[in-house]
């Protein structure tokens, strides 16, 4: 993290120059019962390159009015998840996981919009920015406990510090009750401390060659909204399937993992200029970002990223130009198809449609057809045919002028 980064954020807790609310929300199951409980004060300072290539640092809070759309309680084999959507397409986001005694915060993401002028002034890249890492300031707690923590603590991922306090939390709740309070160590009368800047380390994988099989079974189509407000503004529906180098007994073997859309959770944003689609399936989180250019979307980034326990790890590509069709129109691919996440993760992808603009009552556009559907036999026929009369064409001119030569050679 950027000295002068790190600087601005210290003079935020020293002099406390940020004025922020405190957000209180619960995300309830279909019988109306809280499974996550929060309540707590954020702040984010944000490092950016403006157009003329110098740096820009702004602070900024979640305020006391968010909203959760895309939480979920989560079910035996899918972890719970919370969603805070806030300002202009910021969305702050928390995934949990538990064993037989405790649980914790497990992948921390926050994204940004860029395209918002008043946050980021002359900013030189536009669109939605996403921070994901694997969080520490969120403790095991054990079961039936709320975690609090008055005092702050601070987590930073490249060129984002965000900094928390006054934080009450608490997930699977198995009763109406809050239940007993886990303190924070810092909170402790025994315990004097500053507060302490986390960073996650992604840890290394050996580098293998692509996978030459696959297995037989094909992932099951899934069906995946986005809203905004009310409205829906992504469609995508798709079969998913991962194939990752995972160092299993100290060495790399490739795994298959299909994404069952009946345990996946989706989630994500909609901007004037990017649209991103989050897909959670228990320890597993893949996000689409889209962009316009003149006037198509395509496919830019995709991040997936794994968990194995306390570990993860997290893989991006941010330079792809797949599933590309017109503004107001859908895109549709019945084929399969690879996209490279990085050297040891691919994802293998069937039967994709997706509309991330510009959706009418909440339906696909226009379908138009990705280069592997469309079929050739007609043209190829009908260019042969053409072809063919072409030739017969110049034959017969041929032979029509020689005879006309002949003939005029037999006359004189």
């Amino acid at each position: 993290m950027d000295r002068y980064l790190c600087y601005v954020t210290l003079c935020l807790l020293g002099l406390g120059l940020l004025e922020t609310n405190a957000f209180e929300v619960e995300i309830k199951d279909s019988s109306n019962t809280t499974c996550i409980y929060a309540n707590l004060r954020i702040n984010f300072t944000v490092e950016y390159e403006t157009s003329n290539g110098t740096f820009k640092n702004v602070s900024f809070a979640a305020p006391d009015e968010v909203n959760t759309e895309g939480s979920s309680c989560g079910q035996s084999d899918v972890a719970p998840l919370l969603n805070v959507h806030f300002g202009n397409g910021n969305l702050w986001s928390l995934n949990f996981t538990k064993n037989d005694n405790e649980y914790r915060g497990s992948v921390l993401s926050f994204t940004y919009n860029a395209s918002d002028s008043v946050l980021f002034p002359d900013a030189k890249e536009k669109g939605l920015v996403i921070s994901t890492t694997n969080t520490s300031f969120f403790v095991p707690v054990p079961l039936n406990s709320s975690y609090k923590c008055l005092h702050d603590d601070t987590v930073t991922t490249p060129h984002v510090v965000q900094v928390y306090w006054n934080v009450t939390l608490k997930a699977y709740i198995d009763d109406s009750a809050i239940g007993k309070d886990f303190t924070c160590s810092a909170d402790l009368p025994s315990t004097t401390q500053s507060p302490t800047t986390h960073s996650t380390t992604i840890p290394s994988t050996t580098t293998t060659p692509q996978p030459t099989t696959k297995p037989v079974d094909k992932p099951s189509v899934g069906n995946y909204t986005v809203l905004n407000g009310t409205e829906t503004c992504l469609l995508a529906s798709m079969g998913l399937q991962l194939n990752a180098s995972l160092l299993v007994e100290g060495k790399n073997v490739w795994t298959a993992l299909n994404i069952d859309p009946i345990n996946t959770n989706s989630s994500g944003t909609c901007g004037n200029e990017t649209a991103l689609l989050r897909l959670t399936n228990g320890t597993t989180v893949v996000e689409f970002l889209f962009f316009i250019k003149e006037k198509n979307f395509h496919l830019q980034e995709v991040n997936v990223t794994l968990f194995n326990g306390s570990d993860f790890s997290s893989k991006t590509n941010l330079n792809l130009s797949l599933w590309e069709a017109s503004l107001g129109n859908s895109y549709l691919c019945r084929k399969e198809q690879l996209i490279t996440v990085s050297e040891d993760l691919y994802i293998n992808t069937f039967d994709v449609r997706v509309q991330p603009f510009n959706l009418k009552n909440g339906t696909f556009g226009t379908a138009e057809d990705c280069f592997a559907d469309q079929n050739f036999t007609v043209p190829i026929v009908v260019g042969a045919a053409l072809g063919v009369l072409i030739i017969l064409v110049m034959v017969a001119y041929f032979i029509g002028h020689r005879k006309r030569r002949s003939a005029g050679y037999e006359h004189f």
